[in-house]
């Protein structure tokens, strides 16, 4: 589907989400009405191994400081947008660290590179014809990449909209704020608190975060 279908149909689902979410009692319907359009934007364009790759760098780091790590990554290298998985697998180790990743990611974006290469990571059109489990299942043993960091790649670039990142701070910080937590939530908690918002929970998870970065403002 041509990346402006896609981007369509992605926008008439988010506000068939925002209704349904909207048309319950729970306290997540009043925070949306109070914080108004959801956002939730979706790179049609990008590749699961450049998808991986920005994942890892975010990894542990500020937003702000991963974009740095990135704008010297595909500085450094030319003939692409975004570097190639041949470039990246054949980059030294130093001027890979020389971006800003730390040893460990070095070896983890090497890898994703080299699996990349393999055929072992799908291709956009063949992640669009797997289910999240099994992505999940196919991307979880590639080093460095955990459940968190395929969540992300599930709703930011596929557009999935019934995911809910029960390890990410900050959807369990503003699940915590929307309920009155003492604590910040278990995985276990999850499963009561959120499971009646599907099939739109990526939905809800973006307004946990716009919830939680009211918080800390």
């Amino acid at each position: 589907m041509p990346v402006d279908k896609r981007s369509a149909s992605h926008d008439r689902r988010l506000k068939k989400a925002e209704r349904q979410l909207l048309s319950g009692s729970d306290p997540l319907a009043a925070w949306i009405s109070q914080c108004g359009q959801c956002g939730l934007q979706v790179d049609w364009q990008r590749t699961i191994y450049e998808a991986l790759v920005r994942a890892i760098a975010h990894q542990q780091l500020h937003g702000k400081a991963a974009a740095s790590i990135l704008k010297r990554l595909t500085d450094g290298f030319r003939g692409h947008p975004f570097p190639s998985p041949r470039q990246v697998s054949r980059a030294d180790n130093d001027r890979l660290r020389a971006c800003g990743f730390s040893a460990a990611k070095v070896v983890a974006i090497k890898g994703i590179a080299a699996a990349t290469l393999s055929g072992q990571i799908p291709t956009r059109e063949e992640a669009d014809n797997l289910s999240d489990a099994e992505l999940i299942q196919l991307l979880l043993p590639l080093r460095g990449v955990g459940r968190w960091t395929v969540e992300m790649i599930l709703i930011f670039a596929l557009g999935r909209l019934d995911i809910m990142p029960v390890d990410d701070f900050g959807v369990r910080s503003g699940l915590k704020v929307l309920y009155g937590l003492p604590e910040l939530p278990l995985k276990a908690d999850f499963t009561r608190l959120t499971e009646h918002w599907q099939p739109y929970r990526s939905v809800a998870a973006w307004y946990l975060w716009r919830l939680a970065d009211a918080q800390a403002q």
